[in-house]
């Protein structure tokens, strides 16, 4: 299990996140939601242990700021919205740091290592490219290798930071089904930041809305994308739509100004 416990993220005098508490089970997918500038971001990165916060962040009832970095990193991987990209490593050396947490400090990569992310290139569609250099690729396939990099670590959570922004729309929803079938067959834990309000409902199990910093509103996507809740904290007017073929929630946005004559 993760527990947020009280997160609070500032940069000297603002306060990015304000006394977050979450509890999220074994194999559960909850989206964060909110505004820019909501916090989204700051409270993934606290989780990761990237920034300073106050509060506890636990997995499995282990307080994460006290391990090893190696520690966190075979417990929580984290994919960031603007990844650093060593210039001369390929697409599979790139993947294959994600298992450095698993490996001793003077060992090498084992054959079974290379295998697993080979594996996870065929995966993501990348296994053509494993040989590339990571500045040769397009946004979306770099989008792509830093998922495999972070699914390599095999981490029980998986923290994503807005993991489909470079993608076209068939390709978003064929990384997050990836995502969401590993998630399914490893259980893993996922906490993604989302922008996009109709795929953070079909994806997520739970939602969190966050506000200027604080938790405005949690639970299942069909009570918390609430028209007049969104219309509040985005300050836009939404529709809140079902989709009669698959049953899933639609949030279409409402232009201020009709055009039609």
């Amino acid at each position: 299990m993760l527990e947020l416990d009280r997160i609070s993220v500032r940069y000297g005098t603002s306060q990015a996140v304000n006394a977050v508490s979450a509890s999220v089970a074994p194999g559960e997918w909850i989206g964060l939601i909110g505004p820019n500038g909501a916090g989204k971001s700051s409270l993934l990165r606290a989780v990761a242990q990237l920034v300073p916060h106050e509060g506890a962040v636990r997995v499995n009832g282990r307080a994460v700021r006290r391990l090893s970095r190696r520690r966190q990193a075979q417990l929580v991987a984290y994919v960031p919205q603007a990844p650093q990209l060593p210039a001369g490593m390929t697409v599979a050396e790139y993947t294959l740091l994600g298992r450095t947490p698993h490996i001793g400090y003077l060992g090498v990569e084992s054959e079974a290592d290379r295998l697993l992310c080979l594996a996870l290139l065929e995966r993501l569609g990348l296994g053509a490219l494993a040989d590339r250099t990571l500045p040769t690729l397009s946004g979306g396939e770099v989008q792509r290798a830093v998922l495999a990099r972070a699914l390599a670590q095999q981490a029980p959570v998986l923290l994503l930071d807005e993991p489909t922004s470079a993608l076209d729309i068939s390709n978003r929803f064929e990384a997050l089904e990836l995502v969401d079938e590993l998630r399914r067959e490893r259980r893993l834990t996922v906490l993604s930041a989302m922008h996009d309000l109709t795929l953070a409902a079909q994806f997520s199990d739970r939602l969190l809305l966050l506000s200027a910093g604080r938790l405005a509103a949690a639970g299942p996507p069909d009570e918390v994308l609430d028209e007049a809740l969104l219309a509040h904290c985005f300050g836009g007017r939404v529709r809140v739509l079902v989709d009669d073929a698959g049953g899933g929630l639609v949030v279409v946005p409402v232009r201020r100004h009709s055009t039609a004559v």
